[in-house]
């Protein structure tokens, strides 16, 4: 029988606990992929399905009725199908307020997605304004709710922040519509 150097046991010890936890953790990772890939599609036949309404009245009201993860794709898939690269979180829950990324010239800005069907809160606005300013980054507040002109003049002060709602919303959905990011 041969001795194993000194040391190799603790080897062992290490590979064998980090073996057992990639096989602990990958079916939660698979299926993370798995719902990603899911809402993805899902937010594919939304678009292709928004292509057929006529009226923007019946468009924004499809919109509130999708589930709202499939919604936050659906604004990351119309970034990339504009030609910008986009940076999906790992996760639907829990990802501090940033619902994704998206790169413009060379500068990362933040995506809030609220699916909406009365008026946007003024607090979840705030919120993103100091998520921004601890970043120190700019975003995009996506939704399908109204705007109160309070709110509306509170986000007109701030030039980190664009909100993208109605027709806006629409035009960067629809891919053959004129978008202008910033």
């Amino acid at each position: 029988m041969t001795d194993l150097p000194a040391g190799s046991g603790y080897l062992l010890i290490v590979v064998l606990t980090l073996a057992g936890l990639l096989l602990l953790y990958w079916p939660g990772i698979r299926r993370r992929r798995s719902r990603h890939a899911k809402r993805q599609a899902q937010a594919r036949r939304v678009l292709d399905r928004l292509a057929e309404i006529p009226h923007f009245g019946q468009k924004i009201s499809y919109l509130r009725k999708i589930d709202p993860f499939t919604f936050e794709e659906l604004l990351l898939e119309a970034f990339e199908r504009r030609g910008f690269e986009v940076i999906r979180n790992a996760r639907y829950t829990g990802d501090g307020g940033i619902d994704g990324r998206v790169i413009i010239n060379d500068e990362v800005w933040f995506i809030q997605a609220k699916r909406y069907r009365d008026h946007i809160a003024i607090g979840h606005v705030r919120d993103f304004q100091q998520l921004l300013d601890a970043h120190q980054c700019r975003g995009f507040f996506c939704h399908t709710g109204k705007t109160r002109e309070g709110t509306r003049s509170h986000i007109r002060c701030d030039d980190r922040l664009v909100l993208i709602s109605g027709q806006r919303l629409l035009d960067l959905i629809a891919t053959d519509a004129p978008f202008r990011a910033v």
